[in-house]
């Protein structure tokens, strides 16, 4: 079998039988598509001429090339588990990934915006939603909606207007593995949704369609783009970094630096850990708990008032 039809069969069984998002099919065949094309620099075409020794230079090369270890990381689980499925499969006599090591990806702090700085975010970015333009408005909604419930930003662009509960201040989220969950959100956030879909979102909504196109206008989606079409994960991920990067601070500054921000503030606040799991939709707790690394604030107050000589 050749390697392309082997990965798109690979992508079918993780998407229909192992329930996998389609974000996750999606990065493990750009992981998969980036070994098939280094197999045939090599003259591998088929799969059943894989080897470890072919793994293994590609993730050589891969390290070569300056690829952080987390990448390389992911590169051999998706490795191993495409010849895993092919050995099941009966396509493969043998797993040649078996003993395909990778290096462990280390776990960097993630970036987290300080309460003065993300409150002279939410100030700008109120002051410009004043003059009622839709585009500074929606800006307003997302922010607040981001921070104040830790959304991904895959979860944010696909909620439907439906999705958000604004008596009950809670948004409902499918998240990783289609797993449904509600997430609360607070007063200020409420406050800027209802704008958006009192004042912005019927004139994005009303807006010229792509093209010049007569399709309606996405009546489902809760946030809008300028095309009267479902927002989109880049156009989040540009107005989020354009706004981080006035601030302070290393680090992304993509919309999971808000997650980030979010959690830890939760954390600082007193939150507890398994609480900010729930709410973050993860599936470990140790997953939230690099949230207690970074909440340096928390852990300084409780050592003055606990600690007889603080």
């Amino acid at each position: 079998m050749h390697l392309d039809p082997a990965i798109d069969g690979y992508a079918r069984y993780l998407s229909t039988e192992r329930g996998f998002s389609t974000n996750t099919v999606r990065a493990y065949c750009a992981d998969l598509a980036g070994l098939a094309t280094f197999a045939e620099s090599r003259g591998v075409a088929e799969v059943t001429e894989i080897g470890l020794e072919l793994l293994r230079d590609w993730l050589w090369t891969g390290t070569e090339a300056g690829l952080a270890r987390a990448t390389i990381a992911r590169r051999s689980a998706s490795a191993r588990g495409f010849t895993a499925w092919l050995t099941r499969e009966g396509t493969l006599p043998s797993d040649p990934a078996v003993r395909l090591r990778s290096p462990k990806p280390g776990r960097a702090l993630p970036r987290v915006i300080n309460r003065s700085q993300m409150q002279d975010l939410l100030d700008r970015l109120e002051a410009a939603a004043r003059a009622g333009d839709p585009g500074p408005v929606r800006d307003l909604a997302i922010i607040e909606l981001l921070y104040a419930s830790g959304l991904r930003v895959s979860e944010l662009v696909g909620l439907d207007v439906g999705d958000v509960d604004l008596s009950r201040l809670t948004v409902r989220v499918t998240g990783k593995g289609d797993k449904e969950r509600v997430v609360p959100f607070g007063v200020p956030a409420q406050t800027a949704v209802v704008r958006y879909l009192t004042v912005a979102r019927p004139i994005l909504a009303a807006a010229p369609a792509s093209g010049g196109s007569p399709a309606p206008a996405d009546t489902a989606a809760l946030f809008l783009g300028t095309h009267r079409n479902r927002l989109g994960v880049r156009a989040v991920y540009r107005t989020v970094a354009g706004l981080l990067e006035t601030l302070p601070g290393t680090g992304p500054s993509g919309p999971h630096a808000l997650r980030h921000t979010a959690a830890t503030h939760l954390l600082d606040g007193g939150a507890d850990l398994r609480a900010v799991q729930e709410m973050l939709g993860h599936a470990s707790l140790g997953t939230t708990q690099i949230y207690t690394h970074v909440s340096a604030e928390r852990l300084q107050q409780s050592y003055r008032l606990a600690h007889p000589r603080a």
